[in-house]
């Protein structure tokens, strides 16, 4: 079993709080605690138990990768090729195609966790988790939520006591809502993409998408194939990728070629290639960044905009390019150029961000926004038995590589460990024979 009650742990342990201790119980884990039952914490879940490693998973959702489950619209596939995608020691099954779709994906997470039988505690969110110097433990303390009828979150609460803690929950934990002069005032139908599921409802609606990354592309072709009209917010600069080159996944063509290439001349064979393909996109409003591709994406985390047919939306009109917002009004909004067009519904394509900041307590391992401070491939482990999964920036091939690179240094530790807790028993043990 990975945990015990709290009676069953060395004495020193049970100095608590009197308040804490009867407002909780108070949990004993035998390994790590991963929070998070998205990939990244299924990973990680997986190569410990190949390696014998008690742990549990907490979930606040009440399913494994709730993200892909629950805030994810109908139409979605991975924007890249299965073999780059899949978890640690279990590949796709073979006759799913190069990219799965969103059904499949989950279809291949379920079964990843049926396979090394892993049972995270759904429905159970994290509040907190610090470190305890004195006594070299983590706490981390949850509210579960005990009843799907009950309107109340918090019925039982939860103190987990563990010596490594993994913080898994990943980049995409909170939707980003930004704040515009006047919405309140808009009146019409908002959402962010999380909620958005297919262009169904939007029939013959003007539709505002504010964000011109790959969800913020996709909606807006998924809304013309459901005859809505969209408008297109393009602030900033972006990338535009072909997903394909004659046939070729451009991921896996990049990836071949900086075995070989230093990374600022493979990004000068992508905008190449992409002109010849695509053309000129900048006549349509979508400047290009002044630093390539593949830099941008290490150096700021941004991922470039891989092209599944928007870009023909756009060439003819059906998709329309507007510079940044300035302020909204009822039925309407005005573009920072002037101009001013009339609206039914916005959907905020504006991404999303870490959560761990709103519960790991006093530590400095991660950024303000949720990071951890050491880049890939060095920012997954931290002091004090402080691990961090899914924040590469890398997609899920970076969080497989960091979720191998975690569970196999925890697994060390608590061999280790172990090995020295029964060297210890067996001490006092012989020295209790020794008095009779």
């Amino acid at each position: 079993m990975p945990n015990t009650r709290l009676n069953n742990i060395p004495s020193v342990v049970q100095t608590f709080d009197h308040e804490d201790f009867f407002a909780r119980r108070c949990i004993w884990v035998n390994g790590p605690v991963i929070v998070g039952a998205g990939p990244s914490g299924l990973a990680v879940g997986a190569g410990l138990k190949r390696q014998g490693v008690p742990f549990i998973i907490l979930e606040r959702a009440n399913c494994i990768a709730s993200l892909w489950q629950n805030r994810t619209y109908d139409r979605l596939k991975l924007h890249l090729p299965k073999q780059f995608c899949q978890l640690p020691n279990f590949p796709f099954p073979e006759d799913f195609p190069e990219y799965p779709t969103k059904g499949q994906f989950i279809t291949y997470l379920e079964s990843y966790a049926k396979h090394f039988d892993i049972s995270p505690h759904f429905n159970e969110t994290v509040q907190s988790a610090k470190y305890d110097e004195t006594f070299g433990l983590w706490r981390v303390k949850t509210i579960r939520e005990t009843s799907s009828n009950s309107n109340r979150i918090g019925d039982d609460q939860v103190e987990y006591l563990c010596r490594w803690l993994v913080a898994a929950t990943g980049e995409n934990a909170e939707k980003v809502v930004p704040e515009f002069e006047g919405f309140e005032e808009f009146g019409g139908h908002v959402i962010h993409a999380c909620d958005y599921k297919s262009g169904k409802r939007y029939g013959g609606k003007r539709v505002l998408v504010v964000g011109c990354g790959n969800s913020g592309m996709e909606v807006s072709l998924d809304l013309c194939n459901h005859e809505a009209e969209p408008s297109m917010v393009v602030r900033n600069s972006v990338h535009v990728l072909p997903r394909e080159v004659m046939g070729k996944s451009t991921f896996e063509l990049a990836v071949l070629l900086l075995k070989w290439l230093p990374l600022w001349l493979v990004d000068k064979m992508l905008l190449i290639l992409a002109w010849l393909i695509l053309g000129n996109v900048e006549k349509y409003g979508l400047r290009r960044p002044s630093i390539g591709p593949l830099q941008l994406k290490n150096s700021a985390g941004k991922t470039p905009v891989l092209d599944i047919g928007a870009l023909q939306k756009i060439r003819s009109g059906e998709i329309k390019v507007v510079p940044g917002v300035k302020r909204f009004f009822p039925g309407r909004v005005e573009l920072v150029n002037g101009d001013d067009i009339e609206i039914d519904s916005v959907i905020l394509a504006t991404g999303y961000r870490s959560n761990v900041p709103s519960w790991l307590k006093e530590n400095d391992f991660f950024s303000q926004d949720g990071i951890p401070k050491n880049q890939f491939p060095n920012g997954w482990k931290g002091k004090a038995g402080l691990y961090a999964v899914g924040f590469t920036r890398k997609g899920l091939s970076g969080a497989s590589s960091d979720a191998i690179s975690v569970a196999h240094d925890i697994s060390k530790s608590w061999k280790e460990e172990t090995k020295q807790r029964k060297k210890s028993i067996a001490a006092r043990h012989r020295r209790c024979i020794s008095h009779f």
